[in-house]
């Protein structure tokens, strides 16, 4: 159950943070966020070593993606695309409107259900695919939203209910480095003797856990370029270290 908190303010020289804690069966291999991809050298990401794709990608253009599985999807299934293409699919294109669009018209029928949000700047956007009809596409408002395994800011999910507000009232200053209160809140674990998806860092005894997170932030100015920080494995654990984003993104009609 991955869990993303994206926060948007339009007015602001950081409009877009993200936060993302990765949950996976621990021996699924990954590596850290790089430019996997030789073809497409203008993606960074998380590469999921099994399959090729990735579960979350920024671009040089500064389009932003990010794939969260549904409940009870998983892992691969014999004769659906991994989802994980999705990402790198998602990031090709030169803003998020534009790559909404596109998944808008995806043939469901070819994936396991998923949540993915796309997002730039200027704006964010929902794409659900529940596995009971077609793919549906919705804004991502203004403020903090998260999002699991189910809905968009689902006050019915115990994680959402006990966390939005949280990472609502302590936004990171992106400018100065500071992220210690949402650093925090990605390792806080389930109360002691709780359900262990009530907690933003998972550790179950059957393998399955957090083995990565992500701290992203990307400025109003294109000339700057965006910030992203990754703790190759639980975050309470192991430290977040910068990422070279590179290249600043380039203007975007």
């Amino acid at each position: 159950m991955c869990t993303l908190v994206i926060c948007r303010r339009p007015d602001h020289a950081w409009p877009l943070l993200v936060a993302a804690n990765r949950d996976e069966m621990i021996g699924r291999p990954s590596a850290a966020p790089g430019r996997h991809w030789p073809d497409q050298p203008e993606i960074l990401g998380g590469l999921d070593q099994l399959a090729g794709g990735s579960w979350l990608a920024l671009s040089d253009t500064g389009v932003l993606a990010a794939m969260l599985n549904r409940k009870g999807t998983l892992g691969p299934l014999p004769g659906k695309r991994s989802r994980g293409e999705l990402v790198l699919d998602a990031v090709q294109h030169l803003s998020a409107k534009d790559s909404a669009s596109a998944l808008a018209e995806l043939d469901e029928r070819a994936f396991r259900p998923f949540n993915l949000i796309v997002a730039d700047t200027r704006e964010a956007f929902w794409i659900r695919h529940a596995g009971n009809g077609p793919i549906r596409v919705a804004p991502v408002p203004d403020g903090v939203s998260m999002i699991d395994s189910g809905e968009l800011n689902d006050p019915a999910s115990p994680r959402i209910a006990r966390f939005r507000g949280p990472f609502s009232a302590d936004l990171p200053d992106p400018a100065s480095g500071d992220w210690s209160g949402w650093r925090l809140l990605l390792a806080t674990p389930a109360p002691a003797g709780r359900d262990p998806g009530e907690g933003l860092l998972i550790r179950r005894p059957d393998g399955y856990g957090t083995v990565s997170s992500s701290l992203v932030a990307i400025p109003a100015d294109p000339a700057v370029p965006p910030l992203w920080l990754h703790a190759d494995g639980p975050p309470d654990r192991v430290d977040f270290q910068p990422v070279a984003t590179g290249t600043p993104r380039q203007a975007r009609g």
